[in-house]
């Protein structure tokens, strides 16, 4: 058979190939649309695959043609990123007051002593916040999606999350060790590997890291001391079918399940720390004195993405973050920018379309405090919140990032990153699959109640 009687029908089997693995991962993610979809183009690439056995020599022309437009597509689709433009990256400076931040504005009560002084201080917040203190709350039961088993669950994980904030800072034993920053390192890593993170790494501490003022609790108006020069930043992953149905009451459980579950990481390797000789802070939900997304970006484990999240290799933004400060030292990383997310997310803006509050643009990044960025209306997104019930997470449930983490929606990631040509074709892939606009998913069965 000639050559490109043989290309053709290589390129037919192994496209077929790549939908019978779409349909397969579709029908394991109960995606109906998708497997539909998959099986129609697994069948035209099958037929693709056998016309060179059909059509005789009078085809040949047409053979040619397809096998040209594949070797085009191909070479097109997967230049390696190698060949396009190193963007720079203009880091932030200055830091944030956790003042400002609408979990700490939502801790204010009035007729304080604390509100009257913050709104004299930003008067121009009092009006939306007076709008989210009218709506019925995170976990009401008067919220849209108030549900008593969940909600319930999300109060206790909650409750035990605040239990851990006493272990979160403590007294470094008097001791001393020949172990080099490496050792600590690899053992840290490790260890917080088999307790459930998925990815770690270590950086240096800069200014922008850390909060200026503390907002929340005992830390309320207080100056933040930076004492440490290091940070371990961790990732633990979200459930793919709780974050599916979000912004339903699966998404906020699984955020207070998460949250626990990198709380308890991160303590258990501060006071670790502390037992090796040096000083070390856990900072987990409702304690943080840095800015956990900025840390885990120069950790190296992702960018921050058009949604204000940080973007994973492994599963996007559907992750929690917890972060310890120490004086041990570590085996720090530069930081490696990549481009890929963001140039990714230019591209996509399923999440800005999907999100039911409109809090984040679907414009291009713009220049705020001299760092060209996106930047989320925290106000529309909180408000949204005391509406729902829940903490929403429908951008973390549509971003094409979120995939479960299997070897179909790895290639697609994989890809993304390396070859910018496709990214473009991702996002209408993805688009063509699942949707544009999506429903939510339902609660999973074991979580719904009679109406």
């Amino acid at each position: 058979m000639p050559y490109f009687n043989i290309f053709m029908t290589v390129t037919g089997a192994s496209l077929a190939g790549l939908m019978l693995l779409m349909l397969i991962t579709s029908l394991i993610e109960k995606r109906t649309p998708a497997v539909v979809k998959a099986a129609v183009l697994m069948l035209i690439c099958t037929v693709v695959a056998t016309l060179p056995y059909l059509l005789d020599n009078t085809y040949k022309g047409l053979i040619i043609a397809f096998d040209s437009m594949v070797i085009l597509a191909g070479l097109y689709l997967f230049i390696p990123r190698m060949f396009f433009k190193t963007y720079n990256e203009a880091l932030a400076s200055g830091q944030i007051d956790e003042r400002t931040i609408m979990f700490s504005r939502n801790e204010l009560k009035p007729n304080t002593q604390q509100y009257q002084q913050y709104y004299q201080m930003h008067p121009d917040h009092l009006d939306n916040d007076e709008k989210f203190r009218k709506l019925p709350g995170l976990l009401s039961p008067q919220s849209t999606f108030y549900n008593p088993l969940s909600f319930g669950a999300t109060d206790a994980l909650f409750h035990i999350v605040d239990g851990l904030h006493q272990y979160v800072e403590g007294q470094a034993k008097d001791i001393s060790h020949s172990i080099t920053p490496d050792n600590y390192g690899q053992f840290i890593k490790q260890w917080a590997k088999k307790s459930g993170a998925v990815s770690i790494g270590y950086t240096q501490l800069k200014d922008y890291h850390w909060y200026s003022v503390g907002g929340r609790g005992e830390r309320y108006g207080k100056t933040i001391e930076r004492k440490h020069a290091n940070a371990i930043a961790f990732t633990v992953e979200m459930d793919h079918d709780m974050v599916a149905a979000a912004p339903r009451s699966s998404i906020i459980m699984e955020s207070a399940n998460q949250y626990l579950q990198a709380g308890i990481i991160a303590t258990q390797i501060a006071m670790f720390i502390r037992n090796c000789g040096f000083d070390a802070r856990a900072h987990i939900d409702g304690n943080y004195q840095v800015v956990a997304p900025l840390v885990a970006r120069d950790a190296n484990l992702g960018e921050i993405g058009r949604m204000g999240l940080l973007m994973t290799p492994e599963h996007g933004p559907r992750v929690r973050i917890g972060v310890i400060t120490t004086d041990m030292p570590l085996p720090v990383e530069n930081r490696k920018y990549d481009n890929s997310y963001e140039d990714f997310c230019t591209k996509c803006l399923k999440c800005a379309e999907n999100c039911p509050a409109t809090a984040i643009p679907e414009k291009n990044k713009t220049n705020i405090d001299g760092v060209e960025r996106w930047q989320i209306n925290s106000e529309k997104c909180f408000n949204y919140w005391c509406s729902a019930g829940t903490d929403c997470g429908r951008c973390m449930s549509t971003c094409p990032y979120s995939h479960p983490n299997n070897t179909l929606h790895n290639m697609v990631r994989w890809s993304i990153r390396h070859f910018p040509n496709f990214r473009y074709w991702a996002v209408k892939m993805d688009d063509f699959f699942y949707g544009r606009k999506s429903s939510p998913a339902q609660l999973p069965n074991w979580m719904q109640t009679p109406n």
